[in-house]
C-alpha cells in the first residue's frame, strides 16, 4: 500500500525547531512533504500573496524528505503544495507548527500557523495546528512528543468528522493529559507604542495583553491553565447560527 501523504508547514519558517519536530514524527507514518515560509510569518492570519510573484525553492534541510521554501505566507505554502508540488495528489493530513506561543482562544484568527491548517481543511484535508506555550527558540518539546504522536496517528487511523480541523495547544511544564474543549471567548487589549525613527518620522509598535471574562471551565484557556493539552475542533464557517432568526426582519425592510 502507498504511504499516506502528510503535508507539514508552519508560520515560524522552515528553520524553526518546531517544524523539525513535526517532520520527525510524521516521517514514521507517511510520505512527508514540507512546504514552509523562507522567513518567519507569524501573525499573517489567512493572508495570501497577490501583489507580486511567489518564489518556491527546493530545500535540503531535511535528509530524505522532499522540502520547499516559499517566499509567501503560510496559506500560500498550502496552496502551492496542493496545486504545484503535489499536482492534485491526495494529501491525507496537514500538520502545521509546532508554533512558538499560544494560538488558543481568539489567537486562532490572527495565527499564520492555524490559517495554514485551516486552508488545508477548506480543501477537504484533515488538518492539525500545533502550538506550544513557550516563545523560546530552544523550547524543550520532549515531554509533549508522545501526545503529538498520538494525535497524528489517530488522525491517520480515523478520519475527522465534519470539522476537519483541530487547534491543539500544549502547556509548558507537566502535562496531565488532553481535553477536547471549546474556544475561550477572549480578546486583546491593544496598545500602540509610539517612537521616532532616525529620520524624525513617527512609527508605531503594536503590543497588548490578552483579556477574557469567560469564566467557564470548559474552554481551551482553562484547560491549559490546569496543565492539559487543549483540543478545539474548529471550522472556517464563521456564520453565527443563533442570530439567523433574529435578523430575519431585514428581509422585510
Amino acid at each position: 500500500m502507498e504511504k499516506p501523504i502528510i503535508l507539514v508547514t508552519n508560520d515560524d519558517g522552515i528553520t524553526s525547531p518546531g517544524i523539525a519536530t513535526l517532520v520527525s514524527i510524521a516521517s514514521k507514518y507517511g510520505e512527508v512533504i514540507v512546504c514552509a515560509p523562507d522567513s518567519p510569518q507569524s501573525g499573517q492570519g489567512h493572508a495570501i500573496t497577490l501583489e507580486h510573484p511567489i518564489k518556491l525553492r527546493k530545500s535540503t534541510l531535511f535528509p530524505d524528505i522532499e522540502a520547499y521554501t516559499c517566499s509567501g505566507t503560510p496559506v500560500d505554502c498550502v496552496k502551492l503544495a496542493k496545486h504545484v508540488i503535489l499536482k492534485e495528489r491526495k494529501i491525507s493530513l496537514c500538520l502545521s507548527g509546532i508554533n512558538h506561543g499560544s494560538n488558543a482562544s481568539i489567537n486562532i484568527i490572527y495565527s499564520g500557523t492555524m490559517s495554514a491548517a485551516m486552508e488545508a481543511s477548506i480543501e477537504g484535508i484533515d488538518s492539525i495546528g500545533f502550538s506550544f506555550l513557550d516563545f523560546s527558540y530552544d523550547t524543550d518539546y520532549s515531554y509533549s512528543l508522545p501526545y503529538v504522536e498520538k494525535l497524528v496517528k489517530s488522525a491517520l487511523d480515523q478520519a475527522f468528522p465534519d470539522s476537519q480541523l483541530i487547534n491543539v495547544n500544549i502547556p509548558k511544564g507537566e502535562i496531565k493529559g488532553m481535553k477536547v474543549c471549546r474556544q475561550c471567548d477572549g480578546t486583546w487589549i491593544e496598545e500602540f507604542k509610539e517612537g521616532t525613527d532616525p529620520k524624525g518620522e513617527k512609527y508605531y509598535w503594536l503590543s497588548g495583553k490578552f483579556h477574557s471574562e469567560d469564566y467557564g471551565t470548559d474552554h481551551d484557556i482553562a484547560a491549559l491553565k490546569e496543565g492539559y493539552i487543549s483540543i478545539v475542533p474548529s471550522h472556517h464557517d464563521l456564520t453565527h447560527y443563533p442570530s439567523i432568526d433574529q435578523f430575519k426582519y431585514l428581509e422585510l425592510i
